[in-house]
């Protein structure tokens, strides 16, 4: 298996850029951009939902297209971010306006670039983005991979997009679905245990408010320290694991439940879902 690689990050500055669909995700990467700088004038959108792309409009100053296929004749670049059940129709629809000088970003969960060229005309560039909800805060993880006839060129474009809204990496397309089961899936599995531990605290006697601003912080500031220090998660575990204590305690617990087992099986669970989607 080959290692991700940090994603390359070249600017898009003065690319048209088409979001079609800009739903939840779509949107959070278009408000990034403008954040980050690049021209509101040179960022397009699209909704099923009208108020949704006039909201984006009034909010952000980008254009708001009534018609996918205006959109995509306009664009230097499509972001696609329709349900991965509407790709399909959406991209025959749009198929005579994306010719082969524009790229496809792809933010469809579980779709192949392969799958969404099928759609297109031959020779059309692809690329497959795996992003996730930490986005909406400028700290999201993705996954960026290279269709059939994508260029190294592409992926600095795709590198670009979703650096406005946190750190992307390159993959082989063959470990999308292993990606997407850890940083897509991966802030539920975090939401289930800041929650399960907020109710064990309340359970222990401890206020809801408190309970939660202890358990935030003590996961913002675990995940932050092993980002800067570099240390294995094992050893920082030990640190705090002291012989005989009350932690080990609670370890021994979690290991007679087979919590590993558990996560393990739940990634594998999404894997699964992910290859039946695609």
């Amino acid at each position: 298996m080959t290692e991700a690689q940090p994603a390359r990050s070249a600017p898009a500055a003065g690319l048209r850029l088409g979001f079609l669909g800009a739903g939840t995700m779509g949107g959070t990467i278009a408000a990034g951009l403008v954040a980050a700088g690049h021209e509101p004038g040179l960022i397009g959108v699209t909704s099923a939902t009208p108020r949704t792309r006039e909201e984006l409009a009034a909010r952000l100053g980008v254009r708001a297209f009534d018609s996918n296929a205006e959109a995509a004749a306009w664009a230097d670049v499509v972001v696609l971010g329709v349900k991965p059940h509407a790709a399909a129709e959406l991209l025959e629809g749009v198929r005579e306006q994306i010719g082969d000088g524009t790229l496809v970003i792809s933010l469809c969960a579980g779709l192949s670039t392969a799958a969404l060229e099928a759609h297109l005309v031959p020779g059309a560039r692809v690329v497959r983005v795996m992003p996730n909800t930490p986005s909406a805060v400028g700290e999201g993880m993705a996954g960026i991979s290279a269709g059939a006839e994508a260029t190294g060129d592409d992926l600095d474009v795709a590198a670009a997009l979703m650096g406005a809204v946190g750190r992307a990496v390159v993959i082989p397309e063959s470990q999308q679905n292993a990606l997407a089961s850890i940083s897509g899936s991966g802030p539920a599995w975090v939401f289930h245990g800041i929650e399960s531990l907020v109710e064990a605290a309340v359970a222990q006697g401890l206020p809801r408010a408190l309970a939660t601003e202890l358990v935030v912080q003590t996961v913002k500031g675990s995940a932050l320290m092993l980002e800067r220090t570099g240390q294995h998660p094992s050893l920082a575990r030990e640190a705090v694991t002291s012989p005989g204590g009350t932690t080990a305690a609670g370890l021994r617990v979690l290991d007679r439940r087979a919590v590993r087992a558990a996560v393990a099986d739940a990634v594998d669970a999404c894997v699964r879902r992910a290859e039946e989607l695609g």
